[in-house]
């Protein structure tokens, strides 16, 4: 039954948001923000928590406004979620624009497999579309929404492309699968794990737990991994600019460490990667779980 309700209230939704004039949707996204901000106290201590961590200089007043422009921000998400089914190769790449490519070249340009590493930040949904568009074949490991038809929706929309889905529970074979096949492997690595599922790491200067799936699959495969992080373009109207950073090579880190010490200075450097992109648009960052859980609990209480 419930199934059921989501699924009415996804196409209200989407028929709200394609009929509605620019103004008036961001007016109502705008409010929406505004009442989660007030209403759902849980999901605001928890980003004022994680925001105090990583920005401890910041004030309080500040901190406030990152808040309520982050759930501003998410709902924007939601929206252009919702505009951007069906949409072409061409329309998707219409608005996106990409900085540092020639990063990405010169790993594509070497001939092997490669793990895009990533994070819940921007419109990471539009951001494998993108590459997929860009790029050609990708493979993105993720887990399935609870809701059955809500997840058939969301599948629906992920798969274009020449998008491959891998289920989270059971994805070692099928990953590495992609990687023989040269397919770019798409990695979300920025959300807290237990201690037996990742490592020890350093994120803003706190301790993290970081899943080291990424490394992990590079070190079996000979995969080169590239941070990359899609941002809100603020230059142009409901555009985005998908970023670059430098390549992490596990067979470099290899030459100098054993493999445990260069699987975990690869996974530090994702972290590192990770808080770099943060660094400069913090309000576009998903703040809503907790980052420090493992290690500073108490924190969140």
């Amino acid at each position: 039954m419930l199934d059921y309700f989501y699924l009415g209230l996804y196409y209200a939704l989407r028929f709200l948001v394609k009929i509605s004039p620019k103004c008036v949707l961001k007016g109502f996204l705008k409010s929406l923000a505004s009442a989660f901000y007030h209403l759902d106290k849980k999901h605001t201590n928890i980003m004022r928590v994680n925001l105090k961590m990583c920005f401890a200089t910041l004030k309080d007043d500040e901190i406030e406004r990152l808040i309520k422009k982050n759930y501003y921000n998410f709902a924007l998400f939601g929206a252009e979620f919702l505009l951007n089914q069906n949409t072409t190769k061409e329309q998707i790449l219409s608005k996106i624009s990409f900085e540092n490519e020639e990063l990405f070249n010169s790993v594509l340009s070497q001939n092997r497999p490669i793990i895009v590493q990533t994070a819940h930040y921007g419109n990471w949904e539009l951001f494998s579309l993108a590459m997929a568009a860009r790029y050609g074949a990708v493979s993105i490991i993720g887990r399935a929404l609870d809701s059955g038809k809500m997840n058939e929706i969301l599948s629906a929309n992920r798969t274009r492309f020449d998008i491959e889905l891998i289920d989270k529970k059971s994805a070692v074979k099928q990953a590495l699968k992609a990687l023989n096949n040269r397919r770019l492997l798409g990695i979300l690595v920025d959300q807290n794990t237990a201690k037996n599922e990742g490592l020890e790491c350093e994120f803003f200067s706190h301790k993290i737990m970081h899943t080291h799936a990424a490394s992990v699959f590079a070190s079996k495969s000979g995969a080169i991994i590239i941070p990359a992080f899609i941002e809100r373009d603020e230059s142009k109207d409901d555009s985005f600019k998908i970023v670059f950073y430098e390549p992490i090579d596990m067979q470099v880190l290899s030459q100098n460490h054993s493999k445990e010490g260069a699987i975990r200075l690869a996974t530090q450097a994702q972290s590192d990667a990770t808080a770099a992109q943060i660094s400069k648009k913090p309000d576009e960052y998903f703040w809503m779980h907790k980052k420090f859980k493992c290690f500073y609990k108490d924190s969140y209480a």
